[in-house]
């Protein structure tokens, strides 16, 4: 046995093995297991399922749907989906060969970047942004390419993406989140035109994570297939919609040639997604349009409260635009070291959020504190760090 654990040890996917764990759930963990803790770490939705969606579970239980579905999912929620990409966008997709169900909005990606990328290929990837985005592109052999959004208010403009295109000339496509997680910024119609200009340009392909499209507070969301739906592949899903995370429902449409590759490599990944949670997408999506508008009235409200309460302490930030997370700087007699932070006021306050390093360059300096926790979390999370903050001016 000595002999046979020693070999073992010598094993292992050496890309993996250098890739770093998501760190957004390691310093969660990191944290959990102090007493007390108020979490700010995770964009959990603090609403249960809508009742009409578990009803319509339980009844694809009772009529023992449970057998394999077609890899890219039953026909009828793919054809679901395409009918509401073009009421809300206007783009027409084909339900069969057009549109893939996934599981979850991460499966999607990386189905995706398996499928359209090769080794040595440049991505584009603005940051402070979403911490698996690296990982996933780094591990198909991909290139990320990270663009620095500070300086333009957690925004990609069009220079600066002109810039990492001319740095980086060899580039193939560009990995866009918005609203964006962690700033919650989002682009506006003109904005997200000027960037489609430069993109449909250089030729680029666009995989646009948009899952949280549904929770844009100012104005309506925008997609970029709007502007490029011959060059993207839109991916969403219901997790953050109809507080459906643990469901593990997403979904990506775009041009089908393209979206028959991923399907092949969905199909490999998961073979197909499971049937209760399809039939609870279907109702979602063809009776629960009004549930993420009471979601997003109250989140817009849980908004309001976190951002009056921070800049009372002096911390700054951009007012989010959508999602339902509030990143912001620290003040400054703390310093830049936002882990150090962290874990300060995880210790001394029992208040849990995330360091914005883990977002990548940008990030320093920053915390993201989630506020789709309970509305009694975020108020007594205030308490708290107002309280540490008093102690550390004394």
């Amino acid at each position: 046995m000595p002999q046979l654990a020693s070999a073992l040890q010598g094993m292992g996917n050496k890309t993996l093995q250098q890739t770093p764990p998501a760190m957004i759930r390691a310093f969660d963990q990191e944290i959990s297991s102090i007493p007390g803790l108020v979490k700010l770490t995770l964009g959990e939705p603090g609403f249960d399922v809508p009742e009409h969606i578990k009803q319509a579970a339980i009844k694809s239980i009772e009529a023992n749907d449970s057998h394999y579905s077609t890899a890219a999912g039953k026909l009828p929620l793919r054809q679901a989906i395409a009918n509401q990409l073009k009421n809300r966008f206007g783009v027409e997709y084909q339900g069969d060969g057009e549109v893939v169900v996934t599981n979850g909005a991460t499966e999607a990606l990386t189905a995706t970047i398996f499928s359209l990328l090769n080794p040595g290929d440049k991505v584009i990837i603005p940051t402070p942004g979403y911490a698996l985005y690296n990982p996933i592109v780094t591990y198909n052999g991909a290139i990320p390419v990270e663009v620095n959004t500070k300086d333009d208010n957690f925004v990609l403009t069009p220079e600066r993406l002109e810039k990492a295109i001319e740095a980086n000339p060899s580039v193939k496509a560009i990995l866009l989140n918005f609203p964006v997680n962690p700033t919650g910024r989002t682009y506006g119609q003109a904005e997200l035109q000027a960037l489609a200009t430069v993109i449909k340009r250089h030729h680029l392909l666009v995989i646009s994570d948009e899952i949280y499209g549904d929770l844009t507070y100012d104005h309506r969301h925008y997609s970029m297939i709007e502007e490029l739906p011959e060059q993207t592949i839109l991916i969403s899903g219901l997790s953050k919609s109809h507080a459906m995370t643990g469901w593990r429902l997403g979904y990506l449409a775009g041009p089908k040639a393209l979206v028959q590759q991923i399907t092949k490599m969905h199909s490999f990944l998961i073979t197909c997604i499971n049937d209760t949670a399809q039939a609870a997408a279907l109702e979602a999506i063809q009776n629960g349009q009004a549930d993420p508008i009471a979601f997003r009235q109250e989140y817009e409200h849980r908004r309001n409260l976190m951002a009056q309460a921070l800049r009372a302490l002096g911390f700054e930030m951009a007012t989010p635009e959508g999602a339902f997370y509030m990143f912001a700087k620290i003040p400054a007699q703390f310093g830049d070291d936002d882990f150090a932070f962290a874990r300060a006021i995880a210790k001394e306050a029992k208040v849990g959020v995330i360091p914005g390093s883990v977002f990548g360059p940008g990030g320093e300096g920053y915390v993201r504190l989630s506020y789709a926790a309970p509305e009694e979390d975020i108020q007594e999370a205030m308490k708290r760090i107002t309280a540490f903050m008093a102690k550390q001016n004394n």
